[in-house]
């Protein structure tokens, strides 16, 4: 029986690169992760670095990485098909990895059925959600503890924001813009 009544569970855990982490979880939802040291920040870079460079050099989809070393954000450039271009940022914290990917300017036509699609689309997402961020652009967003970072996570974000990129694209462009997006 957890201590007190807000305490749903607790784990320690080793993550990818050896830190210990603990995660613990309370009934209000918050998800408290453990801040790393400079010297695991350091090591997890490298990591995306390394990753970042594989997926370039053997990636047909991807067509540019960069890192701005300021931010410790990584921006991955994908070719689309639905969606030309899909940019995926990647921004490293003391606990979290957080990333996400612009989806769409505020829509111009329709606004209620356009947030509405993407709100009812959130329920079939695996890690990412649609969020309203500046301007009230359409972003897909996510973030994780940094003890669950590794190379087949780091695949999964890029592959899931390229596969709802390409999914969600035009039928929300549909909705938002349909006299002018697809002349």
């Amino acid at each position: 029986m957890p201590s007190s009544p807000r305490a749903a569970w607790c784990s320690v855990d080793s993550g990818p690169l050896g830190v210990a982490s603990a995660v613990s979880r309370d009934l209000s939802g918050a998800v408290p992760v453990e801040r790393v040291s400079d010297d695991d920040l350091v090591r997890f870079g490298a990591l995306i670095d390394a990753w970042a460079g594989d997926e370039q050099a053997s990636n047909p989809l991807v067509g540019a990485v960069e890192r701005d070393r300021g931010l410790d954000r990584w921006y991955v450039r994908m070719r689309g098909e639905e969606k030309a271009v899909i940019t995926l940022w990647m921004t490293l914290g003391q606990r979290t990895l957080q990333y996400e990917c612009y989806f769409m300017p505020a829509p111009t036509e329709r606004h209620r059925e356009c947030f509405e699609y993407l709100l009812r689309a959130n329920m079939t997402l695996f890690g990412m959600r649609f969020a309203v961020g500046a301007e009230d652009a359409v972003y897909l967003v996510g973030q994780m503890p940094l003890s669950a970072v590794d190379r087949s996570e780091l695949d999964r974000i890029t592959g899931a924001t390229y596969a709802y990129s390409e999914r969600f694209f035009r039928p929300a462009m549909t909705i938002g813009y349909g006299s002018k997006f697809g002349r």
